[in-house]
């Protein structure tokens, strides 16, 4: 074993399991841009990941944080958190363009309007696919609707239009909110952190249903299934990694996690240098 994988392997067998250690605010992690933690206004950009960090960019006085949300349930659940946790956020701005299916702005929308079910959780009156709020108790759902007022410009994406919005946000802030703080650094410090454990590449079990060889063929993934007499067994052709490799676990072909994660992120690669237009070589195992 080298040096460096002496070295890998000692951090790994340290630091297998640890907790998380108390940080700087925003406590609940996530791509964020943080401008002023003491400004009144959150903005969030719904689907449009790019466009968060286009207007992280600008000149936006009286911002922040500035983040994307994706989904309906945990991603909700995360503002949720980190705005509770600033009594400096007084409004909570959604500009962007909605993430199809999950509908998050919607969402929001329902949620201040309507609460959410005591028993199922659920946001009555949302249109996505899974409006379900688990980990946030009532009094934390009560304290963010009480702390936020909720600024609807879905669809938005012009920038002057939402620097002008922020400016009179701003010009409204009603100052820090008074009600009780909620520590999120302590709840998020129970969480405990599992760093990755040093596995040596040469050292691999293999699969007893074969292997598989990945390339690019006529704007096509190609999937060559061998057995370990290196005879081939099978070709599987697709253009989406998630049907080809679903394909294959529905037909038992792969019969071992690792290898199911590998051939996975194989095909994935092969996708995208097929959209993307990057060579594709495979990994080793």
């Amino acid at each position: 074993m080298s040096k460096m994988e002496n070295f890998g392997f000692w951090l790994s067998r340290t630091f297998a399991s640890t907790k998380a250690k108390k940080k700087s605010w925003p406590y609940v992690p996530g791509t964020y841009f943080v401008h002023d933690a003491d400004a009144p206004v959150a903005v969030t950009t719904l689907g449009s990941v790019k466009f968060a960090e286009e207007l992280a960019e600008e000149e936006l006085h009286g911002t922040c944080i500035i983040g994307k949300v994706e989904t309906e349930n945990v991603g909700i659940e995360k503002i949720i958190r980190n705005i509770i946790s600033n009594p400096a956020i007084r409004f909570l701005l959604m500009v962007g363009k909605e993430p199809p299916k999950h509908l998050t702005g919607e969402t929001f929308l329902q949620l201040f309007d309507n609460g959410i079910d005591p028993q199922s959780r659920r946001i009555i009156g949302s249109p996505g696919m899974r409006p379900v709020l688990p980990t946030v108790t009532d009094d934390e759902l009560q304290r963010f609707t009480d702390q936020v007022q909720l600024i609807n410009m879905i669809g938005c994406t012009d920038v002057a239009e939402i620097k002008a919005a922020i400016h009179d946000l701003r010009s409204r802030n009603p100052g820090f909110y008074e009600g009780e703080p909620v520590d999120v650094a302590a709840e998020m410090e129970e969480v405990p952190v599992v760093y990755e454990v040093y596995h040596d590449p040469q050292k691999i079990k293999l699969d007893k249903s074969g292997y598989f060889v990945v390339n690019i063929e006529d704007d096509e993934i190609l999937c060559e299934h061998f057995d370990y007499k290196d005879r081939l067994i099978r070709h599987i052709r697709g253009k989406t990694a998630r049907d080809m490799y679903l394909t294959m676990i529905d037909n038992g072909w792969v019969s071992r996690v690792d290898h199911g994660c590998y051939v996975g992120k194989e095909l994935t690669k092969a996708e995208l240098s097929i959209k993307h237009g990057f060579e594709y070589l495979q990994d080793g195992a």
